[in-house]
C-alpha cells in the first residue's frame, strides 16, 4: 500500500524505461567495443537474430496462433509481437504488388526515448535488433526475410520506417544423420 501523498508508479512504464535505458547502454558499450557503426550494426543484427529465434515460441505459446498463410498474415503477427512486446503498434502499410514486401511505421519508437545520436555515429543503426529479431523469428516458422530500416527519426526522418520481404520459404530438413 503506498503511504499517503506518494504517487504510486506505473511498473510497465518503469520496466520499459529501464529496458530502453539498458539497451542504450549495451548499444554505447558496443560503439566503445568495436569503433565502428557498421560493425555495430552487424552485432545488433546478430542479437536480435538471436533473440527472434527464442522469442517466437513465447509468442506462438502465448497467442496459440496458427502458422501464416501469407505475408499479410505474417504481417499482422509481427505488427501484434511489438504491441505484446513493445507496447507499441506499427502501422502496416507500402505493400508491394507482388504482396512479399510491406513496411513498418513507427509513430513511437520506446527503444529511441532518450536517445540523440551524434554526428559521428550517423551510420548507426540503433534500432538493428529489431531487424535481425524479425529474421530470427521468421526463420524459425520456415520464412527466409530480409529486414532494413528505410527512415529513422533518430536521423531526423519524419518517421521511422521498416521494410520486411519474403525472400522464400524454407523447407523443413532433418539433422544430418537422423533418418
Amino acid at each position: 500500500m503506498a503511504r499517503p501523498g506518494v504517487r504510486a508508479t506505473d511498473a510497465k512504464k518503469i520496466n520499459s524505461e529501464l529496458f530502453t535505458l539498458t539497451y542504450g547502454a549495451l548499444v554505447s558499450q558496443l560503439l566503445k567495443d568495436y569503433e565502428n557503426a557498421e560493425d555495430v550494426n552487424r552485432q545488433l543484427d546478430r542479437m536480435g537474430y538471436n533473440i527472434g529465434v527464442r522469442i517466437i515460441e513465447d509468442f506462438l505459446a502465448r497467442t496459440s496462433t496458427a502458422r501464416c498463410t501469407d505475408m499479410r498474415d505474417t504481417a499482422e503477427k509481427i505488427q501484434s509481437a511489438f504491441k505484446m512486446y513493445l507496447g507499441v503498434n506499427p502501422t502496416v502499410t507500402s505493400w508491394s504488388s507482388a504482396s512479399d514486401e510491406f513496411s513498418l511505421l513507427f509513430d513511437q519508437n520506446p527503444m529511441t526515448e532518450f536517445v540523440e545520436l551524434p554526428e559521428s555515429c550517423l551510420s548507426l543503426k540503433y534500432c538493428n535488433l529489431f531487424c535481425g529479431i524479425i529474421r530470427g523469428a521468421c526463420e524459425m516458422v520456415q520464412l527466409e526475410v530480409t529486414s532494413w530500416f528505410v527512415q529513422d527519426s533518430l536521423k531526423g526522418d519524419p518517421t521511422t520506417e521498416l521494410r520486411v520481404k519474403f525472400v522464400k520459404k524454407l523447407e523443413d530438413a532433418m539433422p544430418a544423420g537422423e533418418d
